[in-house]
């Protein structure tokens, strides 16, 4: 009987056991609107780049992509494209993403490593085409890394003051969250 007792006993408690390990330890975490963040990427544009004469691309007006599925911030940019072997300006869309990363030197979130994820230009000739994707990957290493929010140090006091520092960056569906994380010891 006292068996059958302690093994209920045991069994209702690996619940709420579970449930208890599970919970973390609560950190502290800064939240960047998506607002505060496509304010920054737009002071980026326009972007002007291209081909000496030949192809003239200028991008502008982006408007931001959240990707948590992939803890990618990026924009949906409009492009005009232009030049010798193009009757008139052609227009076409492309999607950029970028990593981030906090830069602790000057307290910034920052947007870097720019990736080109989709090409959209409606009616724009194979070698048009071609030719964007060859001038594509220098202009997105012309936009180098964006300073998307510097934390002011009234914002890192209260984690400074426990032992914390900025560390994770999680993109989420309404902004980006850097959760601060103990400071190695010293």
């Amino acid at each position: 009987m006292h068996r059958r007792l302690a093994l209920f006993a045991v069994l209702a408690a690996c619940p709420a056991a579970s449930l208890l390990a599970s919970e973390a330890q609560p950190r502290p975490r800064h939240k960047v609107s998506a607002a505060t963040l496509f304010e920054a990427l737009s002071k980026r544009f326009p972007v002007r780049g291209g081909l000496a004469g030949l192809l003239e691309v200028q991008v502008s007006a982006p408007r931001l992509l959240l990707l948590p599925a992939r803890n990618r911030i990026g924009a949906a940019l409009l492009a005009q494209l232009s030049g010798a072997q193009l009757p008139g300006a052609q227009g076409g869309e492309m999607d950029v993403v970028f990593a981030l990363r906090y830069e602790p030197t000057d307290r910034t979130l920052r947007a870097h490593r720019a990736e080109v994820l989709d090409v959209r230009w409606p009616g724009l000739p194979p070698e048009g085409m071609q030719a964007l994707r060859s001038v594509l990957p220098s202009m997105t290493r012309q936009l180098g890394e964006i300073v998307l929010h510097q934390l002011s140090p009234a914002e890192l006091a209260l984690p400074d003051t426990m032992g914390f520092e900025p560390g994770e960056i999680e993109v989420a569906d309404d902004g980006v969250v850097i959760f601060f994380r103990p400071k190695p010891p010293r």
